[in-house]
């Protein structure tokens, strides 16, 4: 399943998910001598007994067979973490990054059979800045859904719709992109479809090889608001025109509702909004970062069972079925580039800027439309308290504001009083970890990180506490109350829980973490963590509850 909904009625598409061939391969672009495996698509290839710990490259392969000729083009929604794709023996796309999108479009294909090969790179080296041993694993393979899309000379490229009041009535802008892989210069008309409302959108004039935009701003005064108690939805629908035909269309969902910030706080439509949520990684012991729809319900239903409202995705964009679920259950969601922990001097890798600057770029770009997704962070724990790293910080928080004004952004420091960078966010972020890294009181500590706000860049701003947590071993149980105990993680979660609600200062706090999951396995306290795992979640990989879940749930429940 790609998303929760269809996503065109006109455009033909087919997912291309099932069992393709595979192979180790000597790097990118070399061809396998043959292919011996069989690897389920979208799937990680640790997976497979042969492949458990496999850091290298590897070849998918898949025949496509068509009845016509037909302009095509394929959609990998993530592979990890490098990608190299060639149709028919021809390179027709390159992409770096597990978790966004990325497509190849391939002009004239002639009927018949053709061969469709996918290379992903999980590998450590220079050319990659952002996967590099961490604190959570880098899988290897195509781990999100493959589309096949057929499409015409002029296409749908992408639809940005921005809801906003206007004195009391809702408004809502749309940015529509249509692209022009034709010979000839066409006109295109587009209609806009809403809340029972069908109206043009205007006409522009594309050449070949070129983009055209529309923009227009329509009045919706009937909608229904979208909130957490009530996450109203609305179908989407731009349909495009050429020579009087409708000859393709687009689909989304979107929800009418503004976040913003005023005096310290975070209101959604107007009201405060106490945030009060988990970070998750994308990891399952059956399943890797390769999430089928199955388990991204299960870990949802828990997470609102536990009594939260939100989820932080720690610390990549997410499959975009999880979001849809959020949309719908009316979980907010701050979502956040890639990148994590990495150090001055990581940072000053060559291909940071630019890889950075496309993960961020393509998340804000292709997950615009979710209404549950309030907050845009980007840089998890990087060298904000530097000179060279704030100047990273500042031309990603501006891009993003570049592309979406209408939502909050943040990122999560550990740098406490040396912090550079919180006058360039519209939201400060604290991780802290007291009762587990350090004997700190967590009142006085959450205190003390206010006033650290107020004096470097952040007063006036709301505060999230964007990571507390500690270690808990499932089924190591103690009434003595260990470190590494349950009922140790438990107690910590409490103090640190109930010492933040009670602060109205605070908008929002999301513990560390959902669910244990895998680590790189290296050296160094960081990366020497037992069983190669962070032990820290809610949770255990297979998802049975640690006495905190029952802890956490009373606690939230309760407040």
């Amino acid at each position: 399943m790609i998303r929760l909904f269809n996503t065109h009625q006109i455009r033909k598409i087919e997912e291309l998910e099932g069992m393709w061939d595979f192979a180790p391969a000597a790097a990118l672009g070399e061809p396998p001598e043959a292919f011996p495996y069989k690897l389920p698509v979208p799937g990680c290839w640790e997976l497979h007994p042969q492949f458990g710990t496999y850091r290298g490259t590897g070849v998918y392969r898949k025949r496509i067979k068509l009845t016509e000729k037909t302009h095509l083009r394929l959609v990998f929604k993530g592979i990890s973490h490098t990608a190299q794709v060639y149709f028919d023996g021809l390179l027709v796309a390159r992409h770096y990054n597990a978790y966004t999108a990325f497509d190849a479009v391939i002009p004239d294909v002639d009927p018949g059979e053709h061969e469709l090969l996918v290379y992903s790179d999980n590998a450590f080296s220079e050319a990659s800045a952002l996967h590099v041993p961490n604190d959570y694993y880098t899988y290897g393979g195509i781990i999100r859904p493959v589309v096949l899309e057929e499409i015409g000379d002029l296409y749908i490229e992408n639809v940005m719709f921005t809801p906003h009041r206007e004195q009391g009535s809702w408004q809502g802008q749309w940015k529509v992109i249509i692209r022009n892989i034709g010979q000839v210069t066409k006109k295109a008309d587009v209609q806009g479809r809403l809340a029972g409302s069908n109206l043009p959108l205007g006409s522009c004039v594309v050449g070949p090889g070129e983009r055209g935009e529309l923009i227009v701003t329509l009045p919706y005064p009937d909608v229904q608001e979208w909130s957490l108690e009530q996450p109203n939805l609305y179908e989407l629908r731009a349909v495009l025109t050429v020579d009087g035909s409708d000859c393709d269309d687009w689909i989304d969902r979107i929800g009418f509702r503004e976040i913003t910030t005023c005096n310290g706080k975070l209101l959604l439509n107007g009201r405060e909004l106490v945030l009060k949520g988990v970070n998750r990684h994308e990891d399952h012991a059956l399943a890797g970062a390769a999430f089928p729809l199955q388990l991204m319900a299960k870990d949802l239903e828990l997470i609102v069972d536990l009594g939260c409202n939100a989820v932080r995705t720690s610390h990549y964009p997410y499959d975009e079925r999880f979001l849809d679920m959020c949309d719908e259950r009316g979980i907010a969601v701050w979502e956040e580039n890639h990148a994590r922990g990495l150090s001055p001097e990581q940072m000053m890798n060559p291909n940071f800027a630019w890889q950075s600057e496309q993960v961020t770029r393509e998340m804000v770009e292709q997950h615009f439309n979710h209404p549950s997704i309030l907050i845009w962070a980007v840089l998890n724990e990087c060298a904000s308290d530097t000179k060279e790293g704030r100047a990273h910080y500042e031309k990603q928080l501006t891009l993003i504001k570049e592309l979406d004004s209408s939502r909050p952004r943040s990122f999560a420091s550990h740098h406490r009083d040396r912090e550079l960078c919180f006058d360039l966010a519209d939201i400060v972020s604290f991780n802290l970890y007291p009762g587990w890294y350090t004997d700190e009181d967590p009142g006085e500590l959450a205190d003390q990180a206010r006033a650290w706000a107020d004096a470097l860049g952040g007063r006036g701003k709301p505060m999230i506490l964007s990571e507390f947590g500690a270690d808990g071993f499932y089924g190591f149980r103690s009434p003595n109350r260990e470190k590494g105990s349950e009922e140790r993680q438990a107690d910590i979660l409490r103090s640190n829980l109930e010492a933040y609600i009670r602060r109205d200062y605070i908008s929002g706090m999301f513990i560390w973490q959902f669910s244990d999951c895998r680590v790189t396995e290296g050296l160094g306290w960081l990366l020497s963590r037992s069983c190669t795992r962070n032990s820290k979640g809610l949770v255990d990989e297979y998802r049975r509850p640690k006495l905190a879940y029952e802890t956490v749930r009373e606690v939230l429940r309760e407040n």
